[in-house]
């Protein structure tokens, strides 16, 4: 019974660990990206054709934060992955741990491929949608404040999403999920894929399209992926046995 206290004492302090180190790094890229955010600014805004205004001194400074906030989350991105990889590196075998290890630079990766997809594809989408419905009945002015939550709203989704296929590798790996679950619950994961879809778009049906399509995409990939993962570890397993019979 001791000793088990002990181990759990041990993962936790180890988790703790893992979880100081990444707030370091959100930290440290949080600093960074204070730094630059001028120059980051200036870029998001360079094709506008107005100057956003703000209503207060404080918008300055919520404009800061986000913009760092950003920044931070997606310098933190692989850290992150690295540290929980570093976590469970004790119950993996020496072959599992070069597969999982080989899924952080592709989190990285599939994130950034997420955000451009949103900044890209369906920010410039929605907000010419939004601005052509109001062009006739108001004086369209953006606060700084709203243009950027609206670009985070329209592109920070689209970074986690689109790390499915990665995160469904990494837990096929780990033998936690497999193909044939990812095959089982596939209507109800279209379903909620299109819910997201429809949440973040304007209300007409090639917008929805546009966005459901790649999600449902990416879903179908990830169950494709799953299937490599899942032979490759179910040979290496079936290898090993040979071996020790």
């Amino acid at each position: 019974m001791e000793d088990k206290e002990l181990q759990l004492v041990d993962h936790l302090d180890e988790l703790r660990k893992r979880i100081i180190i990444a707030a370091l790094a959100f930290v440290a890229f949080f600093i960074v990206g204070f730094i630059y955010v001028v120059d980051i600014y200036n870029w998001f805004v360079r094709d506008l054709d107005v100057k956003l205004i703000v209503l207060g001194p404080s918008d300055i400074i919520w404009v800061y934060f986000m913009i760092a906030t950003v920044i931070a989350i997606t310098g933190t991105i692989p850290v992150l992955a690295l540290q929980i990889w570093l976590f469970v590196k004790p119950a993996l075998k020496p072959i599992e741990r070069r597969i999982t290890l080989s899924y952080i630079p592709a989190l990285f990766i599939l994130f950034i491929i997420g955000l451009v997809f949103g900044y890209l594809v369906i920010f410039p989408m929605v907000l010419q949608f939004l601005v052509n419905m109001g062009a006739n009945m108001f004086v369209t002015n953006f606060t700084a404040d709203r243009y950027f939550k609206f670009i985070m709203h329209m592109t920070l989704p689209f970074g986690v999403l689109f790390e499915l296929p990665a995160v469904v590798m990494f837990l096929t790996s780990l033998g936690i999920i497999n193909p044939f679950v990812l095959a089982k619950i596939r209507k109800y994961a279209y379903f909620v894929l299109i819910i997201i879809a429809i949440l973040i778009t304007p209300p007409d049906f090639m917008s929805d399209f546009v966005v459901t399509v790649p999600l449902l995409l990416l879903y179908e990939i990830s169950i494709n992926l799953s299937k490599f993962v899942y032979k490759k570890r179910m040979k290496k397993m079936q290898e090993e046995e040979l071996i020790e019979a």
